[in-house]
């Protein structure tokens, strides 16, 4: 019997440690990263990832920022390339974290790389970029959003990228249930950008 394939949210993934280095091009900039087998689209940019780099633009003041489920780093080497930026790479994959360690050495900005227990509580974020872990299941991922989300600053504002066909049109709309302000940013390849901020009372 063949064994059950290994997910990318595993803590210690099990799958034997195959680099590679990636490239891609945003705005002019190659980016060239090292990624491994057991982690998140370990083989290319993921789609989804590349829909939210094109579709948002990089925040170009100071602040503070969280790439939760940052995988080998994209999203946290594209935000941290201001010298100002202060960045929190999230992911619960320690071999990701440490992809994301090696990958984030050489930008300008500040980058805490850790598991998800290990950011103070009293940190608050700018803006939060994410790819959700869909496939964690809608229990886990809501709980995921109701933890992070409210870690937000008063004006902050969230970027997700979710698959169409894997629910981003439901997600927002629990979102907005709970009193967020949720807007379909931007749509591309399948993919949907939901952009999610405070609700003004």
């Amino acid at each position: 019997m063949s064994e059950q394939p290994e997910h990318y949210f595993s803590e210690q993934p099990a799958v034997d440690d195959r680099e590679r280095t990636i490239e891609f091009t945003l705005d002019g900039v190659t980016h060239e990263l090292t990624t491994s087998t057991g982690v998140f689209s370990g083989s290319r940019l993921d789609p989804g990832t590349s829909v939210l780099l094109n579709k948002v633009v990089p925040p170009d003041t100071p602040g503070t920022f969280l790439d939760l489920g940052c995988g080998y780093g994209p999203i946290s080497t594209v935000l941290a390339q201001r010298a100002d930026a202060e960045v929190w790479a999230v992911d619960v994959n320690r071999r990701a974290l440490d992809l994301t360690r090696r990958n984030t050495e050489k930008v300008p900005g500040t980058v805490h790389v850790a598991v998800p227990e290990e950011v103070p509580a009293e940190v608050r974020f700018d803006e939060i970029w994410s790819n959700p872990p869909i496939k964690i299941g809608k229990p886990a991922l809501h709980e995921l959003l109701a933890t992070w989300l409210p870690r937000l600053s008063d004006e902050g504002v969230a970027w997700l990228v979710v698959s169409k066909h894997l629910g981003a049109d439901s997600l927002a709309r629990w979102l907005a249930e709970r009193g967020w302000t949720v807007d379909k940013h931007a749509s591309a390849n399948g993919y949907r950008v939901l952009r999610v901020d405070r609700s003004e009372q």
